[in-house]
């Protein structure tokens, strides 16, 4: 199942940078939205070392095109890293070291087993979709929302990357018991991170809801994986 993946990653790795402009964002919004997309910035950012640790995987359902879609999906990632530091800089701001939520996730994932690690990942997009597309609704067509709007549907397509893997690792009842109550109780706390640091830019853009979006999106991510099995191909 994983050659369609692979194509789909070699196709976009293929598009060039889009343009970036900071015209069309209200002044007011512009501090705010600067910091955000710079934490969101340091996270797009790496993930060498699971591609590293993927290698030398031996999980059911980790094959050569799956080992190579991870990895192209990890350079697709820094292509979103390049494209939120040209807007960073459209809005004059300046790109960030590190952030502590990142480095939370970085730590967790480090202290984790790969599908764990895997499942962090699969956390991180669920956040991107969530506030990519909030901000891109707020900021319309103006040439960042455009951007925001393009690099949310990449992120759609990583969820399900990462949402394959895991019906294909999910296969008995009891393991799709464990996934849920894993996959609810780390989404939970990373969005709660993740709304407490970037309060000041869903206040200044006066987005609402945010909170139930996110959750939608998670629960969302509980039904694909667990309630799909029949239409899923699962390994032995």
């Amino acid at each position: 199942m994983w050659s369609p993946w692979r194509q789909h990653f070699e196709e976009n790795a293929r598009r060039p940078l889009p343009v970036v402009e900071a015209a069309g964002v209200p002044p007011r919004w512009q501090a705010p939205l600067c910091r955000s997309l710079a934490i969101f910035q340091v996270g797009e950012s790496g993930e060498g070392r699971i591609v590293r640790e993927i290698e030398r995987s031996h999980l059911a359902g980790v094959d050569a095109d799956y080992r190579a879609a991870l990895k192209l999906f990890v350079k697709e990632e820094g292509r979103h890293a390049r494209i939120l530091a040209a807007m960073v800089r459209a809005l004059g701001g300046s790109l960030r070291g590190s952030a502590w939520t990142d480095r939370l996730f970085v730590h967790g994932r480090r202290l984790l087993g790969l599908r764990l690690k895997l499942l962090v990942l699969l956390v991180a997009e669920v956040i991107g979709i969530g506030f990519y597309g909030m901000i891109a609704e707020r900021l319309g067509t103006c040439s960042m929302g455009q951007v925001l709007r393009e690099i949310c549907g990449d992120e759609e397509a990583h969820l399900e990357f990462h949402c394959g893997f895991f019906r294909q690792q999910t296969a008995s009842p009891w393991r799709r018991a464990i996934f849920s109550a894993v996959w609810f109780v780390v989404a939970a706390a990373a969005c709660t991170l993740v709304l407490i640091d970037h309060r000041a830019t869903l206040r200044a853009l006066a987005i609402e809801g945010a909170p139930r979006r996110l959750w939608s999106l998670v629960t969302g991510v509980r039904r694909r994986v667990c309630e799909t099995q029949a239409a899923a191909p699962v390994l032995a």
